[in-house]
């Protein structure tokens, strides 16, 4: 016999949606954005795989000199896309450790939790809005530094 203890799996209600209002971080608030990140990467998935397929079947030796033009263009930026997407892949999945861990929401810079809005709208958001905003005027200068 197993000495952990069992836990029962967080039970999300339909419709439900996080506020400011609730405990930060709860259990239904983390299985709410599992689920949420879970969905993303799987719709990210099937659309790599859509467009491995694709590319697999178009024949890029196409007779016209501009068809064949068009075509390995077209396929560039699908592979440009797909790159970024996989990139994307891996913040959903450093965010599902998070989870797991019990950092996710949390700010790396100050520890704060990043607001409900924010998580709601980038999932993978790994700062607060202030230290994110922080961040990117940090940046700027030092390419107008540079330039």
């Amino acid at each position: 016999m197993s000495s952990l203890p069992e836990t029962s799996p967080t039970i999300l209600p339909p419709d439900y949606k996080p506020t400011e209002k609730e405990k930060f971080m709860n259990p239904v608030m983390l299985e709410y954005f599992r689920q949420k990140l879970l969905r993303w990467r799987s719709e990210l998935l099937l659309e790599s795989d859509q467009t491995i397929k694709e590319m697999q079947e178009d024949n890029l030796q196409k007779p016209d000199i501009a068809d064949r033009a068009s075509a390995e263009t077209d396929h560039a930026l699908e592979l440009r896309t797909r790159d970024r997407e996989r990139k994307l892949i891996s913040k959903i999945n450093a965010a599902l450790e998070k989870i797991g861990e019990g950092a996710y929401g949390f700010c790396e810079e100050t520890g704060e939790p990043i607001s409900i809005a924010r998580l709601e709208a980038r999932p993978i958001a790994t700062l607060s809005l202030e230290a994110q905003e922080r961040h990117e005027r940090k940046e700027r200068t030092q390419r107008d530094m540079r330039e």
